[in-house]
């Protein structure tokens, strides 16, 4: 009861402030909460639906204040009358179009409770990476080629040596433990004492000295590499984003 009160005493005295005030002062306040209504309709809803309910309440009192103004007799409540018909029509038209704007309104969709927030997933979608083993070998003095070439293995010292493709690549300062990657695009071999590895990019022609770094794997053609046996797989690009580089 005390809610509804608080409610209808507010509207009730501005029906009565309308009234008593000139028709001449009461029109241009309606005219100026039915440019409100309009204008906060997309931006502040409170103070739309307050313009709102201040055009309601208070063409009441507008139109008793032109029937006093123009005399009081049934001419007058004739003319209110007709005043109200024409002025309450053009109110629930006017409300109807604003409604009808901001139903379509993209955001103005219902947002979703808190059931479906806590149900939603966090973060991008996770991809599981399967690594396929590196087939390493220990180079003799000549070795295949997955493309079909000959590649030589020239020994230096016991723990480092050169390796020599038909088509002139030459790599040193490498071990004979090496491998092929899947297809033959890479070549990998180990650096001296287990200092790391080095991989050819043969598409790209290129060599990357990754000291610390050891191959764990393949995914598809493309290497894996790890910091120590047990060490967390990390894709090439990721390494050489750190900076191993030559």
């Amino acid at each position: 009861m005390a809610r509804w009160l608080l409610r209808v005493l507010p509207a009730v005295a501005w029906t009565c402030l309308v009234g008593l005030l000139p028709w001449w002062t009461g029109l241009p306040l309606l005219l100026l909460l039915a440019v409100g209504a309009v204008v906060f309709a997309r931006r502040i809803v409170h103070y739309a639906a307050l313009c709102r309910r201040g055009l309601r309440w208070g063409l009441p009192g507008l139109l008793f204040a032109i029937q006093r103004a123009l005399g009081g007799d049934l001419v007058a409540w004739g003319a209110a009358l007709l005043g109200a018909l024409v002025g309450f029509s053009l109110v629930a038209l006017m409300e109807s179009l604003l409604d009808r704007r901001v139903r379509r309104l993209p955001y103005a969709s219902p947002s979703p409770n808190w059931q479906e927030m806590a149900l939603a997933p966090i973060g991008p979608p996770t991809h599981f990476i399967e690594l396929s083993r590196a087939a390493w070998c220990e180079a003799s003095d000549e070795l295949t080629d997955p493309r079909g070439d000959r590649v030589h293995y020239e020994t230096h010292r016991s723990d480092q040596g050169r390796y020599v493709f038909a088509k002139g690549r030459v790599i040193d300062q490498v071990s004979p433990r090496c491998c092929f990657g899947p297809g033959g695009r890479w070549f990998v071999a180990s650096l001296p004492e287990g200092r790391g590895d080095l991989l050819w990019d043969r598409q790209a022609d290129r060599l990357h000295r990754l000291p610390g770094w050891e191959l764990c794997g393949w995914q598809g053609e493309q290497p894996w590499l790890a910091q120590s046996p047990d060490g967390v797989p990390t894709s090439l690009h990721e390494v050489l984003g750190q900076g191993h580089i030559s």
